[in-house]
């Protein structure tokens, strides 16, 4: 499997453990705190796989970053979670800083 498809699945079972956790209510009901759990292993099981032929701290950047952008989109969808400017801000940048790894870092390319 392409490595960048192991690390996309990654990031979306990350986003699945993550809003699981937001749905648990603090792990108080147990079918979101299992998907959180499930998603979560699923998603560093992944994330391993990816790290036979990408370094640590590019697979790092780029599933962290593109989780945090993810993971706020969600947030505002299911949830209705809003961000303000200096936030959103943020995310824009943290955007920007995967985007150079993809298209311009050589460390980024296996």
């Amino acid at each position: 499997m392409p490595v960048y498809l192991l690390l996309a699945l990654a990031i979306g079972f990350e986003i699945i453990g993550t809003m699981g956790i937001q749905a648990s209510q603090q792990f108080t009901r147990l079918g979101p705190s299992l998907l959180a759990i499930a998603s979560y292993g699923v998603a560093f099981f992944l994330l391993g796989l990816t790290l036979k032929s990408m370094q640590v701290g590019v697979v790092y950047a780029i599933w962290s970053g593109t989780g945090i952008a993810l993971i706020a989109l969600a947030g505002y969808l299911v949830f209705g979670q809003r961000l303000d400017l200096p936030a959103l801000a943020g995310i824009a940048l943290i955007i920007t800083g995967v985007l150079v790894i993809h298209l311009f870092s050589e460390t980024g390319h296996h």
